[in-house]
């Protein structure tokens, strides 16, 4: 496929906020993509030139950007800058400056692989590399490509489509029929690289897909828990179950293969780096090729006192990394297992994977399983619930017992309870920042008075407004935040973004934070579940995080929970 023509349907993609027109134009384009580009992409819908877990990143700034505007097309980097302050698009800007007049016969496979070149330039005079690079592909260049060209490797290409969006678009596609979707889902669920599923269903069919199973250093998507506000509750739902710990680290799933490991994020990013001590004693574990599930805390050696995520999470931010890990070191705690050897026990049901996890695991130091109960009793439930919040853990995790890892899932095959569910709004509400309003009097100096922030909509993969979030901010968080959200500027409301409210200015739906309210409330001016025109909003909302750096815009709360928090708050007394 020429990259001309795909960069023409980036533009129709651009044009419409109609989410049935943009599901027709993707269709569109995938139907005329070959087996041998279509992973290629779905990489660029996705924005990435691979997943995180490769660690492949483009590294372009905007200065980069605009010196090779500059070189390939003879403006001044003044005048580029000037334009750029101007309208705040370099990629329009390389389109207006290039004077091309034929479209380029570069296919995406070029494109692609002139990308990966740039992407592994490093070292010495990389920088100057890069540009040299990049100017080069801008001239072989149409204006229409060097646009999204830019954009794409600026990480602002924002054409409003996610994974959800996309699998369905494959789907009709190929079979003219949106409803393989889900078996694709399964598949991407278990290797989290979308472009390699698009492959496999392209060279290999419906069959490729429905072989597809979990293998050593492909990251699964993690499985989700649904909530509930009491014991009573949650055994009516699960009846007799196993009740594990809670715990307020960062997700870790382990993957070894001999003596290699590597460790993934909540986020599927490879964090093996920041914890040396960790792949050490996964190198120990007598199985020559496992996956497992796990949360890392760092911890006080002498008092083996568990520290709170806020500290367990600078270990992504510090760079003396073995002077780190003497000080604060980490401890990991298995709750799942997945594969061990060759045996696939991801839908093996959850007491047999916990009896396998229990003959691998013991207790030492540095990895350690998590304590569970299996009952049905709720005074018991309440004594482990107890005992666990009062050695300084978050809660405690119910599960079916006969339930199968649901990767990439969030359903009642487990249940949290975390302490602050005693009043239920107490928990935090994780929300998606979609615009911001501008401050007035003493925020005047800040720029932003308020952010607008949404929750995502599964069923039809869009983010609904449900606050408006003006407090729980430190002044010089909302300076940060200014400069972060300005960088993610939009001129106009995003295609996956459903608000009745316009803010001051719209932002990509990037950056999650957390957020506390009073209680769930009915409201005719947020999209959140709105039915006859009356969705629901938080209350007295404030923010409790910063920016959640561990999740992305679709991990936030959806819709569907929100309303069941609406439902089950009447029960409890706030």
């Amino acid at each position: 496929m020429r990259f001309y023509d795909l960069s023409g349907y980036f533009s129709k993609l651009e044009s419409t906020t109609k989410r049935l027109e943009m599901f027709d134009i993707l269709s569109e384009a995938l139907s005329k993509v070959s087996a041998e580009e279509i992973g290629k992409v779905v990489y660029m819908l996705q924005e990435m030139l691979l997943p995180p877990f490769f660690n492949v990143q483009l590294g372009i700034a905007d200065k980069m950007a605009e010196k090779a505007i500059s070189k390939a097309y003879g403006a001044s980097v003044e005048k580029i800058e000037r334009e750029y302050k101007k309208i705040g698009d370099l990629g329009s800007i390389a389109e207006e400056l290039n004077e091309n007049k034929r479209s380029s016969m570069l296919t995406v496979s070029d494109v692609y692989g002139e990308l990966m070149k740039i992407a592994g330039t490093g070292g010495k005079g990389s920088v100057e590399a890069k540009i040299n690079l990049i100017s080069k592909l801008l001239e072989s260049s149409s204006p229409l490509e060097s646009k999204y060209l830019i954009r794409f490797m600026l990480g602002k290409l924002r054409l409003g489509v996610g994974d959800a969006t996309i699998m369905e678009a494959l789907s009709m596609a190929k079979l003219h029929d949106r409803s393989f979707k889900k078996e694709l889902e399964r598949a991407f669920n278990l290797c989290s690289n979308l472009g390699r599923v698009a492959e496999v269903f392209y060279r290999e069919g419906e069959e490729g897909i429905k072989r597809f199973k979990v293998e050593v250093m492909e990251p699964i998507r993690p499985a989700l828990a649904e909530r509930l506000p009491n014991f009573e509750e949650i055994i009516k739902k699960l009846g007799r179950c196993a009740v594990d710990q809670k715990f307020d680290g960062f997700r870790a799933q382990v993957h070894k293969d001999g003596d290699k490991v590597k460790v993934y994020s909540r986020n599927l990013e490879d964090i093996t780096g920041y914890m040396p001590e960790i792949s050490e004693a996964v190198r120990k574990l007598k199985a020559e090729r496992i996956i497992f599930d796990s949360e890392a805390l760092t911890y006080d050696e002498e008092t083996s006192t568990l520290y709170p995520f806020q500290i367990t999470i600078q270990r992504k931010r510090k760079h003396n990394i073995e002077e780190v890990s003497k000080s604060f070191p980490l401890r990991l705690f298995v709750f799942d297992i997945m594969l061990l050897d060759d045996r696939q026990l991801i839908n093996e049901p959850y007491i047999e994977r916990r009896k396998i996890l229990e003959r691998i695991f013991g207790e030492n130091e540095t990895i350690s399983r998590s304590s569970i109960i299996i009952t049905d009793d709720p005074k018991e439930f309440d004594k482990f619930f107890e005992l666990t919040v009062s050695s300084g853990l978050e809660g405690v995790v119910a599960k079916k017992l006969d339930s199968p890892y649901s990767a990439g899932a969030r359903n009642f095959n487990w249940v949290k309870l975390k302490r602050s569910y005693r009043s239920q709004l107490n928990d935090t509400i994780d929300t998606v920042i979609l615009g911001y309003f501008r401050g007035k009097g003493l925020r005047a100096e800040f720029g932003i008075g308020a952010l607008l922030v949404g929750v995502y909509d599964e069923k039809e993969d869009v983010f609904k407004t449900i606050a408006k979030v003006g407090s729980g901010f430190s002044e010089e968080q909302f300076k940060t935040l200014k400069k972060m959200l300005d960088d993610e500027k939009v001129n106009k409301k995003p295609a996956r973004v459903d608000s009745i409210l316009s803010p001051d200015v719209w932002v990509e739906p990037r950056y999650v934070i957390a957020v506390k309210a009073d209680e769930i409330t009915q409201s005719p001016i947020h999209t959140c579940g709105a039915k006859d025109g009356v969705g629901y909003a938080l209350r007295f909302p404030r923010a409790v995080t910063f920016i959640r750096t561990d999740k992305k815009p679709e991990d936030t709360n959806t819709v569907r929970e929100i309303i069941e928090m609406f439902r089950e708050q009447k029960h409890v007394k706030i």
